[in-house]
């Protein structure tokens, strides 16, 4: 599995910005069976949870920083996963990093990094005025 992540950019406080993660899978309907999410990385600090959801994104998880300001969803048409956000303020800029794991939503282990074997290249997001 490859993962593509884009959309980052600069955007002032309070704006909005879109994130792709376009998924590269050998069988198309391979791609349901994975939890997909999203983390984010200020330089010299930790990787961080930011969003998950499972299959069909019927059910969603946030880090507390960002509930009711992002929204994780998928079109699995498309092998595509998607972090709407708005309301950006400047602590949310980062590397933000796309990821899969095959563990099941119900584990719910997708709040660990450790738990997804596939990563993207990450995307910058930048939030200053």
């Amino acid at each position: 599995v490859q993962l593509q992540a884009s959309g980052g950019g600069l955007v002032q406080p309070g704006g909005s910005l879109s994130l792709s993660c376009q998924a590269s899978v050998d069988t198309p309907s391979h791609y349901t069976s994975f939890v997909m999410g999203w983390f984010r990385q200020v330089p010299g600090k930790t990787r961080e949870f930011v969003a998950a959801c499972n299959w069909n994104a019927g059910s969603t998880a946030y880090t507390d920083s960002v509930k009711g300001r992002f929204t994780i969803s998928r079109d699995n048409m498309k092998e595509t996963v998607y972090l709407q956000m708005n309301n950006l303020k400047a602590e949310d800029t980062a590397i933000y990093y796309c990821a899969a794991t095959s563990i099941a939503w119900y584990d719910n282990l997708w709040l660990s990094e450790k738990q997804y074997q596939f990563w993207g290249q990450g995307t910058l997001v930048t939030v200053s005025s």
